[in-house]
Parts: C-alpha cells; sequence; structure tokens
C-alpha cells in the first residue's frame, strides 16, 4: 500500500507541471497547460501517459535542487477519432519548457514507437528552446529528434503545433514534419529573433511581424495553419487526421456519406465564363464536386494562385491540388510550385490519390522569378507529380498554356486519367500571343491591324486552343460536360483503386531542391 500511495503521489507531483503560480501565468497570457492540450485533443480518456517521473540529470548551476517530474515534457499514446497516435506536449510551466538530454529521450521514445506501430506523432510544441544549463547535452537530443523526424517522414505522419516560442535550432522539427499549425499572437517561430536582427541589420520587427502565425501563413508558407486560439488548432489536426492514414502501407480512412456517387451539378456547365480572361473561383468547382460540398484546404494564405487541400469522393479522402484563377490568373510561381510539390508528395507517401484542376496560363513572368529560381522551383512541382504513384486523376476545366500543361499532372507524367470540359484550351500559349509571334510580319504590313490580328486569333482558337486536338492524340482520354464530373472521378478512383505503378529500382531521387 505504501507503494501505491507513493505512486499516486509522484502522477500528482508531475501533473502539477511547475505548479500552480506558473499554470495561472499560462492561463492569463490565453494559453492552456500541456496536459490540459493533450485533454482537448484526443478522444475523452485515451490518454496513457509515459515516463511520468522522469527527471533531469544535469547538477550544474544549482540544477540539482530543481528537479520536476516529468521534466518539461508530456509524453504518451491515445486515441483520435478511435485511432492510436503518439504525442508529446512541451510543458512551458517548467522551466520554459526547455529541452534536455532526457527531455529529449522522452521525445524520441514515443517516435520510436510510433514508427514501430504505424501510427502518427504529433508534437504540442511550447518551448523556449535548449536548456542552457545542459550545453551540447541539449544540442545533441535536439539532433537525435531531427534524426528521427527524418527517418520518420513518409512513414508515419508527423504533425506539429505551435502553441508558444520555438526559436533557433528547435524550429527544424517542426519544419521536417508534414503539417504545422500555428496560434494566431500566441505562437512564433524564427531563427534569430528581432534583437539580434536589430543588432545585425538594424531592422526593427516584433516578434509577430518576425515570425507569427500569419507570418508564417501568408508569407513564408512555414505554417499549414494558422488557428485563432489552442482549442482551434487542436480541432485542426483532429480534423486532419480523419483524412489520412496511420501510415505509409494503409489506406486513408473511408468515411459514410449519402451524397450520391452519380450526382450531377448542372451549375458546373456555366462555371467558366466565356471570356477567356475573366476569372472565376475554382473553389466553387471543387465544392460542387465533392461529397457534402466539403472541402479542407491546406495553406489557404500562402501562394492563393494555387489551392491544395483534402476531400472525399464517394468517401474516398482524396488531395487536390487546383490553380486559382481569380487570384493571379492561376499563374504558376515560385511560391506555388513550393507549395504544390510539398503536397503532392505527402498524398503520394500517404496513398491518397490526387485530384488536379486545372486551369494555367503558364510561369509568371519576371526578373524577381527568374532570379528566385522559378526553374528549379517549378521542377520541383514537375517532380513531385511525374513520381507519384496513387492513382491520379486531371480535369483541365479552362487554360492549359505552355510549359504549366506539362507540369499540372498531364497525361505525359504517368496522371491516370486527363479529363477536359469543353472550355479547355491547350496549346503552348493563348491566341493572342500566339499569334503576335506567328503573324508579325504581316501584321506589321497590314492596313487594319486589329481586323487581321482578330480574323488570325480566331484561326489559332479553332485550331489549337480547344481540347479535341489533344483528345485525337489521346493526351485528353475524353471531353465531358462539367456536370458530369463527379461521376467521372468516382468511376475512375474505384476502377485504380488496385493500381500499381512502379519506378527504377533506385536509392532516392535527386529532386531539384
Amino acid at each position: 500500500m505504501d507503494r501505491m500511495r507513493e505512486v499516486h503521489r509522484r502522477l500528482e507531483e508531475a501533473a502539477q507541471g511547475g505548479g500552480a503560480q506558473r499554470i495561472e501565468k499560462q492561463h492569463e497570457a490565453g494559453k492552456l497547460t500541456a496536459r490540459e492540450r493533450i485533454e482537448l485533443l484526443v478522444d475523452p480518456g485515451s490518454f496513457e501517459e509515459t515516463d511520468a517521473f522522469v527527471k533531469h540529470r544535469c547538477t550544474d548551476f544549482g540544477m540539482a535542487n530543481k528537479q520536476i517530474a516529468g521534466d518539461g515534457v508530456v509524453t504518451g499514446s491515445a486515441r483520435i477519432n478511435g485511432r492510436h497516435v503518439m504525442l508529446f506536449a512541451q510543458d512551458f510551466t517548467v522551466f520554459g519548457g526547455s529541452l534536455s538530454e532526457t527531455y529529449a529521450q522522452k521525445i524520441c521514445k514515443v517516435m520510436d514507437q510510433a514508427v514501430k506501430i504505424g501510427c502518427p506523432v504529433i508534437g504540442l510544441n511550447d518551448s523556449g528552446g535548449a536548456r542552457i544549463q545542459e550545453g551540447a547535452a541539449s544540442l545533441a537530443g535536439y539532433a537525435d529528434i531531427f534524426l528521427r523526424n527524418t527517418l520518420t517522414s513518409g512513414v508515419v505522419p508527423q504533425i506539429s503545433a505551435i502553441m508558444g516560442p520555438c526559436a533557433g535550432g528547435a524550429v527544424y522539427s517542426p519544419a521536417i514534419t508534414d503539417f504545422t499549425v500555428m496560434v494566431k499572437e500566441s505562437s512564433y517561430m524564427f531563427i534569430t529573433g528581432p534583437d539580434v536582427i536589430r543588432q545585425v541589420t538594424h531592422e526593427e520587427v516584433s516578434k509577430e511581424e518576425l515570425g507569427g502565425a500569419l507570418a508564417h501563413a501568408t508569407k513564408s508558407g512555414v505554417a499549414h495553419f494558422a488557428a485563432d486560439d489552442d482549442a482551434h488548432a487542436l480541432g485542426t489536426i483532429r480534423r486532419l487526421l480523419s483524412f489520412i492514414p496511420q501510415n505509409n502501407h494503409e489506406d486513408p480512412p473511408r468515411a459514410e456519406t449519402k451524397d450520391e456517387p452519380d450526382r450531377r451539378d448542372e451549375s458546373l456547365n456555366a462555371l467558366v465564363p466565356d471570356n477567356a480572361n475573366k476569372p472565376y473561383d475554382i473553389k466553387d468547382a471543387i465544392t460542387r464536386i465533392v461529397d457534402d460540398t466539403d472541402f479542407f484546404e491546406v495553406m489557404e494564405h500562402f501562394a492563393r494562385n494555387i489551392v491544395v487541400g483534402f476531400a472525399r469522393l464517394d468517401g474516398m479522402p482524396v488531395g487536390i491540388v487546383a490553380n486559382q484563377p481569380c487570384f493571379l490568373a492561376g499563374v504558376l510561381d515560385i511560391d506555388a510550385s513550393r507549395k504544390g510539390a510539398r503536397f503532392v508528395r505527402f498524398c503520394d507517401a500517404f496513398n491518397i490519390p490526387l485530384i488536379t484542376f486545372e486551369d494555367v496560363p503558364g510561369f509568371l513572368p519576371g526578373v524577381n522569378q527568374e532570379h528566385g529560381g522559378i526553374i528549379l522551383h517549378g521542377a520541383k512541382l514537375l517532380y513531385a507529380f511525374a513520381e507519384a504513384t496513387v492513382p491520379k486523376l486531371t480535369v483541365i476545366t479552362r487554360k492549359a498554356y505552355g510549359g504549366a500543361y506539362c507540369v499540372m499532372a498531364s497525361k505525359h507524367l504517368r496522371t491516370d486519367l486527363n479529363l477536359a470540359w469543353p472550355t479547355a484550351e491547350i496549346a503552348v500559349m493563348g491566341a493572342d500571343a500566339a499569334v503576335e509571334i506567328l503573324y508579325r510580319r504581316e501584321l506589321e504590313k497590314a492596313e487594319d491591324r486589329d481586323a487581321y490580328k482578330k480574323d488570325k486569333t480566331a484561326e489559332y482558337r479553332e485550331a489549337f486552343a480547344n481540347p479535341f486536338v489533344a483528345a485525337e492524340r489521346g493526351y485528353v482520354d475524353a471531353v465531358i460536360e462539367p456536370a458530369d464530373t463527379r461521376r467521372r472521378l468516382i468511376s475512375a478512383l474505384h476502377l485504380l483503386s488496385t493500381k500499381v505503378d512502379r519506378t527504377p529500382p533506385k536509392k532516392h531521387g535527386n529532386i531539384p531542391l
């Protein structure tokens, strides 16, 4: 009985974290504690804690007398939506959540277990960084975690929530994981903070402007989601997990739906404007086609000229990549290419079929784009689509011009089904630009230049800017009525459920990073 009482005493000690006063400060900052976050994230009563009694081993700088059970990180297993996950939650009330040698070992144990059993690993980050008192041992702990992030990548899903500070070398672990959720106004990520930047470059910037949730969700692309508060961030993780499998050997989880697989939406027939230069919202097409109009967008505020996210068709999770005509005309640029490539590679790693909606006028021209490496970044998206072996379906809604046509999951990249709406235009470039090049001399000599150009533009559109030339060559499998898109995609997904596509044996490819 004495031992049992000792167990309960130690568990109560661990549950107190850094004590009532520090927990109160956490709440005053609008933040939940590590344990409160876990309770809100997982299915009720499912969390099983491990290593609750672990304490640090540091004896320098008076640390021998400052030992707290758990050592600043809560680890264990739980269930989310009835499925197992491994997780850790950094406890800012204990030494500011700073990472020690034993703290890192706790996290590594969780990650190793996730790989063994084949389930997602979730990290709730709220830490001041490396524990200074431990020096190299703390840095080694970070490196041990980074290695596991890398080896785990593509094996089980890894999700990071940034719910407080995350600075210096600590940012690299979330950066390697598959998805990062940040909380507005209470979290930040950066390599060097405002004070260092002020000293080195003389730039004045706040933590929020430099590395806050909105900065990373809109400008850098580091954050996939920017949540309003802790509860919103944790709810986002739960929803994200509902679309993805437990590991790279499983299929994503199907869901029941009452949305009929052969449902038609006649409004799609009028979605694309007659004027090829007039924008429309590709999300209108996506939501009308997928189950129950439910589209879970990823990186919504970054590179808005391309849309990526998850949805279901006949209950089957799919990853969607779509050009967005109502933002920069849907052109591909550096950021859009990076965003699309990373998402495509995640879906391919975890057996999630890819649906591409294409309306792309080309790559964004400009000195900044060229000097910024649009060639390399555009090649990332090309590489990702070409490498992917999951079922791939493409719907060309309007423009498919030049090299961007090739990149956006064209038939030539082993895409399984390529459909085109009657409004599709598949050509090297737009008719206006093509006529300026093809008939430059004639236009210079023409008495009525505008009339001559109008006639030649109409000829070009008739000859090339339609889906039928590509269909005649087999580059497009079918030209369909837009209202029929849902049925055709679902039929293809069922057909491709047993698809096997192989790549030549190799250690790994050399993607243009």
